[in-house]
């Protein structure tokens, strides 16, 4: 049975049976939002789904909480981040052990469809021996007037499997309809971090009004919580 995550709980990487978590998928799952409009010359109403483009990403860090590498969409405006001395988006982290699918701008239509929108694979069996931390989080990237607690549903999960299907749920982290999440569009959703020799997490929880900036949000995790 899937650990349902709260904030601050730690847990450790390890299956029923003892054997080690190694190889999983991190994804984020979301709907559009259904709107109201006026019918016909005025006449009634009807309802449409509002896309929302929320983004999955992650930043990693040594031991002294300096940035090493990181994952977020290639297709935010790279000079964004050069003019704060942060890396251009990428989808493959450099030592090849985590991969961020391709940007989802919409979310799910129609209902869930029992997939995540977008996934970062990992495998911990390749990450580089000096990273020591690896934060994921969320921000909302459009409409600008949206938060998480207007968005019908969203979760996070690492799950084994492929981007395409959902083996086993290891555990699950709802951020939905929360009222802690009101007028925020930035959620530090937890990380992975290495203790003795293994790889354990830890759900953070923490949701920020960082201006539909991710930029802010990389600095804030660089800032208060990598150190």
């Amino acid at each position: 049975m899937a650990i349902r995550l709260e904030k601050g709980q730690r847990i450790n990487l390890e299956k029923d049976g003892g054997a080690k978590l190694t190889n999983f998928c991190v994804g984020c799952n979301w709907g559009a939002i259904m709107i109201e409009k006026p019918g016909f010359l005025g006449f009634g109403k009807k309802t449409e789904e509002l896309d929302v483009d929320v983004d999955l990403s992650c930043v990693m860090t040594d031991a002294q909480g300096n940035l090493v590498d990181t994952l977020y969409s290639p297709l935010y405006n790279p000079k964004m981040f050069q003019q704060v001395g942060l890396p251009v988006g990428k989808d493959l982290s450099a030592d090849n052990s985590m991969y961020h699918t391709p940007d989802d701008t919409e979310g799910d239509k129609g209902g869930d469809d029992g997939l995540d929108n977008e996934i970062v694979t990992v495998d911990l069996t390749k990450v580089d021996p000096k990273i020591d931390q690896i934060f994921f989080f969320l921000n909302i990237f459009e409409p600008k007037n949206i938060d998480f607690l207007k968005i019908p549903y969203a979760a996070i999960r690492m799950f084994e499997g492929t981007p395409k299907r959902v083996s086993n749920v290891f555990a699950q982290y709802d951020v939905a309809k929360e009222e802690q999440f009101a007028g925020k569009n930035a959620l530090i959703m937890g990380k992975l971090y290495r203790r003795g020799g293994e790889w354990k997490f830890a759900a953070i929880g923490d949701a920020f009004d960082d201006q539909y900036d991710l930029r802010r949000t990389v600095a804030r995790i660089l800032q208060n919580y990598a150190k």
